[in-house]
């Protein structure tokens, strides 16, 4: 377990990779999203010309909502990879821009609907397949903040510090509100590119001693060490500002978005374990949504 620590500690303190622009050579698509029985899948790119789509048959065949049978083909020539989308109905994405066509440089996101995968090129393709292989254990491959698995590790880290230091620790429940009206109105598309762009805003608001992640399809949990209850309640009341002040935008729509929060903080005299803390926020939560939604309740 602790060789797992050291190196979680290891990704979260390594500095950014400086991408390189991709040559002729070997390359791999590495399927990071949706969860499920695809996600790490490899796709090793060793011909000239791979198309990908929803057909099985095809070269890269992939899951999820949104793609069209046959949607993109990537191709190699001179100059090196290339991803060309063939008219798919929801079109082809790179690191969130549109695409007709364009180059790839290793590290590139490619979104096909709501499949995501991450290109990888150069001299050391072995190596970063390996470390993004171990990313996804506990990243959300959508949002890139930390994944449940994650954070059930770091809160029963964090509480069990906190009960021996007999210091503070808060948590807070999060949860998008009318989530499920905002798919069923303008599609899971929609609905991804949402609960990407809460993730943007709230980032940079966590201090390196936070942890902002993914409980769940549209709940999210934010751990707050040296924290008490009430400088919770303020900082979610910060975040809830955060998400209200404009709308979330995806390619032409812009969809207004509130959020809920569940705020509950470490009792000493009774301090329980993890799951307790989060029954706490999570009840929190539930009474902000039955009180008409778009506050913090803790």
């Amino acid at each position: 377990m602790s060789n797992e620590k050291e190196k979680t500690m290891f990704l979260q303190m390594a500095p950014p990779v400086v991408r390189k622009a991709s040559a002729g050579g070997d390359a791999v698509l590495l399927a990071i999203y949706p969860p499920g029985a695809g996600m790490g899948r490899r796709f090793g790119l060793t011909k000239a010309e791979h198309f990908v789509g929803r057909l099985e048959e095809l070269d890269i065949p992939l899951e999820g909502e949104g793609l069209s049978r046959k949607h993109a083909r990537i191709f190699r020539d001179d100059s090196g990879w290339q991803v060309e989308d063939l008219g798919s109905t929801n079109g082809t994405h790179v690191n969130d821009a549109k695409v007709d066509r364009i180059h790839l440089n290793d590290g590139d996101l490619v979104r096909f609907g709501v499949a995501i995968c991450k290109f990888l090129s150069g001299d050391n393709i072995e190596a970063q397949y390996h470390e993004e292989i171990y990313r996804l254990s506990i990243m959300d491959g959508l949002t890139s903040v930390h994944n449940k698995r994650y954070f059930l590790e770091f809160l029963e880290r964090e509480l069990a510090a906190a009960v021996r230091q007999h210091a503070p620790l808060s948590l807070i429940m999060i949860d998008i509100d009318h989530f499920k009206k905002i798919n069923d109105t303008h599609g899971h598309l929609t609905g991804d590119a949402a609960l990407k762009e809460m993730c943007r805003r709230l980032r940079p608001r966590i201090r390196n001693t936070d942890l902002l992640a993914r409980y769940g399809g549209e709940e999210f949990a934010v751990i707050l060490p040296a924290t008490d209850r009430e400088g919770a309640l303020q900082f979610a009341e910060v975040l809830r500002a955060l998400v209200e002040s404009e709308p979330f935008p995806h390619d032409e729509l812009k969809v207004a978005c509130t959020i809920s929060l569940g705020v509950a903080a470490i009792d000493h005299a009774q301090p329980g374990r993890p799951d307790d803390l989060i029954k706490r926020a999570d009840a929190n939560l539930y009474e902000a949504k039955r009180s008409g939604r778009n506050r913090a309740v803790g």
